[in-house]
């Protein structure tokens, strides 16, 4: 729903500790555009608010495609927001996020809508995937799942958006599965258009195509978790406001949420403009939106939905904060991926120490392959999974453990990122890259070269416990006479280890134009 601005008059100078910034989120029915200040404590004071309705959500949930004149509409709010920004003095590239969601992700003509804004605002939309919109609203709620009552329990992260339902399962603050769903307020209010449904049962062909969706989140909760039902989302915010429970965290009882969403539900598009005030996209989504919320509630048998004024925007600014992503953060990731792993009954000792030789020679050998300390984690996530494979058969694992991992979820990582990993893990053994490869010839070579480097790197740490047997906790290397020279301490013979660095280095002195030798170090009495 539309934010009113919380100044008039822009702040013309700023103390040297506090940089303005601004994140605009280019969605279903609106273009969002949220202006802040962070000091050098990390805290955010929110400058000025600003909504504009636009329909992407209709043109491309009906027609897959963005209509021009729904492109040009785009335009002039991004050219406005431009203006605004200028005023705040927010000129630069790391001032400024931009990011659309399902509306123009799953256009046909995406690109050529990013391109007409590009050309004509200068602003650079980032389209992001429904793994990256679950780690930033993760990272929006964080702060509120940090609260007393909430850091021991077990709580159902729920927003019901215009083209997508996003569900985070969250367990003593952290979160254990996320999901995306296709069932979004706008695709489902299209879909109804689309088939000419008589509005007598118009509330009856929602709930049978949301109850599916209900099915699927409740699969994922333990009735012995009782978990607590968090709703996040500009719907059911205007419902908390309309009930008047208009606290930033509101506990709305379900009878009455209920009761609201009837009265919705019977009126037309125009009659709750009218009522409320809405914008037509807005009015739109309200219905089919809160009675999403209310079914869920019902099948998890909840008495009341907790409800908080967080969204996507709060994440893209606490993620603007930690440009350096947080050892807490990178620990849900690696959670995610372990838990993957069990599903696959994998050798979950050798696997971990597997990944911790990878993080110990990525660390080492920087400048060698002068990588961004974000794929660090990428590669101790592949060294995780490397083996996953097996659970489908022993031959040709490796293939099999790339299509369970291009196949799964795992938190935190986008898309790209997970495909990454799957090459990465793939890798590990038997055939180096080749341009033919599935998924290998998508990449660009940025992409080819970083698969590459984290490949060799995670054959040679897969070599050092070749035995499964964990028996070399460390290691240091060096470069000498134009060969990598890693010593393990305290171990005696390292034949084994070495056979199997032979077998396995030539990829690493492929990509790196070196050979490996192991090298035992005097053992400590």
């Amino acid at each position: 729903m539309s934010t009113a601005a919380a100044i008039t008059q822009p702040v013309s100078t700023s103390p040297p500790s506090v940089r303005s910034v601004a994140v605009i989120d280019v969605g279903t029915t609106a273009i969002r555009m949220e202006i802040a200040e962070i000091d050098s404590e990390g805290a955010v004071r929110t400058l000025e608010g600003l909504a504009q309705a636009v329909s992407l959500g209709r043109d491309t949930f009906t027609k897959g495609r963005i209509e021009k004149s729904t492109i040009e509409e785009c335009v002039n709010v991004l050219g406005s927001y431009k203006q605004r920004l200028r005023e705040y003095q927010i000129n630069d590239d790391d001032q400024i996020r931009v990011v659309a969601t399902s509306a123009v992700r799953e256009a046909e003509n995406r690109l050529a809508f990013l391109d007409r804004i590009y050309i004509a605002t200068g602003i650079q939309i980032e389209p992001i995937d429904e793994a990256t919109v679950n780690r930033i609203t993760y990272l929006g709620i964080q702060p509120f799942l940090k609260a007393e009552r909430l850091r021991e329990a077990s709580a159902v992260v729920i927003e019901v958006g215009g083209g997508s339902t996003e569900a985070l399962f969250v367990r003593n603050g952290q979160v254990y599965h996320s999901y995306s769903y296709r069932l979004g307020s706008v695709r489902l209010r299209k879909m109804l258009e689309a088939r000419r449904t008589p509005s007598v049962k118009v509330r009856d062909v929602m709930q049978n195509q949301i109850v599916r969706t209900v099915e699927q989140i409740s699969m994922h909760v333990s009735e012995d978790d009782a978990p607590q039902m968090i709703a996040i989302g500009g719907d059911v915010r205007f419902a908390a406001r309309q009930l008047n429970i208009s606290k930033e965290e509101a506990r709305i009882d379900i009878q009455q949420l209920e009761e609201f969403t009837d009265q919705v539900l019977s009126l037309t598009t125009d009659q709750l403009v009218q009522r409320y005030h809405l914008t037509y996209p807005d009015a739109e989504t309200l219905g089919p939106a809160l009675l999403t919320y209310v079914m869920l509630a019902r099948d998890l048998k909840m008495d009341e939905v907790l409800v908080t004024n967080t969204s996507l925007r709060h994440g893209l600014l606490n993620e603007m904060i930690q440009r350096e992503e947080s050892v807490e953060f990178n620990q849900q990731i690696i959670r995610s991926a372990i838990d993957l792993g069990r599903r696959y009954d994998f050798d979950e000792s050798h696997a971990v120490h597997v990944a911790e030789m990878s993080k110990q020679l990525f660390q080492s050998l920087q400048k060698e392959h002068n990588l961004d300390h974000r794929y660090e984690l990428i590669l101790y996530v592949s060294a995780l999974l490397h083996e996953i494979g097996m659970f489908v058969s022993m031959r040709s694992f490796h293939k099999h453990t790339m299509y369970l991992i291009g196949n799964s979820e795992l938190f935190g990582l986008s898309e790209q990122d997970v495909q990454i990993v799957s090459l990465v893990a793939r890798y590990h053994r038997r055939a180096a890259p080749k341009p033919n490869h599935q998924g290998y010839e998508s990449l660009d070579r940025e992409g080819r070269i970083v698969v590459a480097k984290l490949a060799a790197m995670l054959r040679c740490a897969d070599a050092l416990d070749n035995s499964h047997s964990q028996r070399i906790e460390t290691i240091d290397c060096s470069i000498e006479n134009g060969r990598l020279t890693v010593t393990v301490p305290n171990v005696e013979d390292l034949s084994l280890e070495q056979m199997s660095i032979t077998d396995k280095g030539s990829l690493f002195e492929d990509i790196f134009g070196k050979s490996v030798l192991l090298r035992a170090s005097r053992i400590s009495r």
